[in-house]
């Protein structure tokens, strides 16, 4: 089967950073499905591993995380899934990823893929939208109840990317929360009130000052989206008293927890990887999720974050579309179809 692969750890801008290669097809076992693929979409963390490091891989590693295509084969034990479906999924970080016209997955971690959408749009959707409805309601513990939500606000920081997109979706028209969002440049700002922000606050100026404002001095919930390191103070100062703070990003040093001792606040992560990494009891609670947002995607309650198509899947695409998240501007996603 085609795949696109690397060996070495390089920069992108070095043709050896990704490659064409020819793979065997894998065979399904257990509760694995063969998915064949037909749309990949790219992601923050496909650059991530993809890093120049100094380290060399003995066969080639093919990276991806998010899919969508059909089900060919079906292992012995699966119960969810056939043949002939049509599924979307963001897969399993320790496993062989989707730049390749074949993979295997856990189908606990798979989505059955929503029926309004074509394979580009809904290849957009799985990493993102598992991540911003793990942090929304597992970490930050945000209710579905409405009712529960009135008066309270969340500050999402980097809302035109990926995750921020969904999130701003998930949150306006799930909770009845009022949504802030930062955003610094013309277009991302349309970008995140067309996706329904109530209100949009430059992340280059002062936050303190712009939340005051726009009179909520001090959200119930942050979710953060962008530079943990450099936001952190702002949010401990933000955040109201046993509010709740979420980030999907890294840091590069130590946070001074102790910033949020006196307000009672809590600091969580999120991390989509989580379920399938360690195996967990609920690991299957990622398949909810994703037939979850399908349903309410075909419902036209939920809309693909999909913003720009790159075909067909080759190495010259996928180091294309690695150079522009590097670049740092990506508004929604990218998304790569096809196989020439």
């Amino acid at each position: 089967m085609k795949a696109v692969a690397l060996t070495r750890y390089l920069p992108i801008s070095d043709p050896e950073s990704l490659m064409d290669v020819e793979l065997p097809r894998p065979v399904a076992t257990g509760r694995d499905l063969l998915v064949k693929i037909h749309a990949i979409a790219v992601n923050p963390v496909d650059t991530k591993v993809r890093k120049p490091k100094d380290k060399l891989e003995t066969t080639p590693k093919v990276l991806g995380w998010d899919a969508a295509g059909e089900v060919v084969e079906a292992g012995p034990d699966c119960t969810l899934f056939k043949c002939g479906d049509k599924v979307f999924y963001a897969g399993d970080i320790t496993r062989s990823g989707c730049n390749a016209e074949y993979q295997l997955v856990d189908e606990r971690i798979v989505g059955h893929m929503p029926q309004s959408l074509s394979f580009e749009q809904a290849a957009a959707l799985p990493l993102t939208a598992i991540t911003a409805w793990e942090a929304l309601f597992d970490r930050l513990g945000i209710s579905l109840d409405i009712t529960q939500n009135r008066n309270k606000s969340l500050l999402i920081i980097g809302g035109a990317g990926g995750v921020g997109s969904i999130a701003i979706q998930l949150a306006n028209k799930l909770t009845g929360l009022t949504v802030v969002t930062t955003a610094s440049r013309p277009e991302t700002v349309t970008w995140v009130q067309k996706l329904g922000a109530q209100h949009v606050i430059n992340h280059q100026h002062d936050l303190v000052t712009q939340m005051r404002e726009i009179g909520i001095p001090q959200p119930d919930y942050i979710l953060c989206c962008n530079d943990t390191d450099g936001y952190f103070v702002v949010m401990a100062e933000l955040i109201k008293p046993q509010g709740r703070i979420c980030s999907i990003v890294e840091t590069a040093q130590p946070v001074d927890l102790n910033l949020l001792k006196n307000k009672s606040a809590t600091f969580v992560w999120e991390l989509m990887y989580t379920r399938s990494m360690y195996q967990t009891e609920d690991m299957i609670e990622q398949h909810h999720i994703l037939d979850r947002i399908a349903r309410l995607v075909d419902e036209e309650v939920l809309a693909s974050t999909l913003n720009e198509t790159l075909s067909p899947i080759n190495a010259a695409n996928l180091r294309r579309a690695h150079a522009h998240l590097e670049a740092g501007s990506t508004i929604g996603k990218i998304v790569l179809s096809g196989w020439a």
